[in-house]
């Protein structure tokens, strides 16, 4: 068993009444044990400015960040122990939020933009398949939400002869 922990930081920077009428900023810190800190803030979208910063991270991103690296941290993993050399990863990972039955709005899907880049020993087609599957299968925030994920793949060899969609 491990334990990650974030520490969340938000003070109130109002004037005296405005907290109460919902005329508050949102924008607060997300500090972790490493010693990265980063300014966080709900999204544009669910909080409008000013009280909300577009220029911050939204759990939202966050969230779809970590799914996305969660994938590719066991991708590479996977890929390396099966004698793939891969030279680069790169995702352009989308969350779509629609509201349940209840109104609730939450993630429901998560699409992952994947394009890599591989040495000379680039997996086939079906190898790559069954690479990401295996990701998907192991990735420890895949398993942990109900959100559906779906892989979207394109690959190349390092001299870019190999592309697979």
């Amino acid at each position: 068993m491990s334990e990650h922990k974030a520490f969340i930081l938000w003070e109130n920077t109002s004037a005296p009444g405005e907290f109460t009428k919902g005329r508050y900023s949102r924008e607060h810190t997300w500090k972790f044990d490493g010693g990265v800190s980063i300014p966080a803030s709900p999204s544009p979208s669910v909080v409008r400015p000013p009280f909300s910063n577009p220029d911050c991270v939204d759990p939202e991103e966050a969230f779809v960040a970590a799914i996305s690296s969660c994938h590719m941290l066991t991708y590479l993993f996977l890929a390396g122990r099966k004698g793939f050399q891969v030279e680069r990863y790169q995702d352009e990972a989308v969350g779509v939020m629609i509201q349940n039955d209840a109104g609730v709005p939450w993630v429901s899907r998560i699409t992952l933009n994947v394009r890599v880049q591989y040495g000379p020993n680039a997996p086939s087609s079906e190898e790559e398949d069954h690479l990401h599957h295996e990701a998907h299968e192991q990735c420890y925030i895949a398993n942990s939400v109900k959100t559906e994920i779906v892989v979207s793949k394109s690959s190349a060899s390092v001299g870019g002869t190999s592309m697979h969609q």
